[in-house]
Parts: structure tokens; sequence; C-alpha cells
């Protein structure tokens, strides 16, 4: 059974390792680890991140930010021997309901161009392309990259 909950600091290692092991499938293109435990520390300074627990294990987990009338979700990471199991849609569900609850009108994601499965996966949940912007300056890439932004008004 999966629960959900928010993140505390004492998370931050297990957010890292859950991350960096379901972002390996963007080594073609990235030539680092997806993040590190300073970088989640500032992001949780930001925003929260969801997790998802089943037993005593990380499972799962999101980041999500409030942004005015915006929420914006990313990160999104589902441990890789439980990934196809429909446990990335329950979190990204739960991004959308936190906006919902924090008064947000529209929920907001980017994904790299590079990852050629992401846009229809998140058509299928709603989501619409809104515009592109360029990859995060000072991070090593094997291959050109920019973010296709993308929305979803929440009703």
């Amino acid at each position: 059974m999966t629960s959900f909950r928010h993140a505390r600091a004492s998370d931050v290692e297990a957010i890292v390792r859950l991350i960096n092991a379901a972002f390996q499938v963007e080594r073609f293109f990235l030539e680092r680890d997806r993040t590190n435990p300073e970088m989640i520390r500032s992001l949780m300074e930001k925003g929260k991140f969801l997790l998802a627990e089943d037993g005593p294990s990380l499972a799962g987990c999101v980041y999500v930010e409030l942004r005015g009338e915006r929420g914006y979700f990313g990160l999104l990471s589902v441990d890789p021997a439980r990934q196809r199991l429909g446990l990335g849609r329950q979190l990204v569900a739960a991004a959308e309901d936190f906006f919902r609850g924090a008064g947000c009108r529209f929920s907001d994601l980017r994904i790299v161009n590079l990852r050629k499965e992401l846009p229809a996966l998140y058509r299928s949940l709603g989501y619409v392309e809104t515009g592109t912007t360029p990859f995060t300056a000072g991070v090593p890439l094997k291959l050109p990259a920019h973010f296709i932004m993308m929305s979803k008004p929440l009703g």
C-alpha cells in the first residue's frame, strides 16, 4: 500500500538516491548525476517534495513549488523497480491536488526535449506545450538540449 507525505530534512539523502536512480535514463545526454544533497536542500527552501512510500522504502517523489496562481512540479521520480505501475500518474495527481488546495489555477512543468516519450505522456494527462526555454546553464551535456514548457488548467 502506497502512502503519500511531505518530505522532511531527514529525507534528503533518500530523495537524492531515488532521483538519481530514476534519471539514469538521461545519461545518454547528461554527464553527471541529476541532483545532489545541496540542490535538494535548496529546492526545499522554495518548495516541497511529496513522497510516495511503499512500506519502509521510498517509491517515488515529485517536487512542487507555488508560484502565485501557478503551481510548478518537477523531478518526478519513481524507483526503477516500480515504474510502469501508475505511481508516476499518482504523484502528478498528488501535485495537482496540492496546487488546487493552495488556490493555484494552473499546473506547470518542463521536460527535456531529448526525452521523446514525455510530451505524449503529459498530453495524456491534460498538459499542452506552451513554449521552450534554454537548458540549465553550466550543466555539461553530451547532446544539445532545451526544455519544453507544458501547462494544464486546474479545474
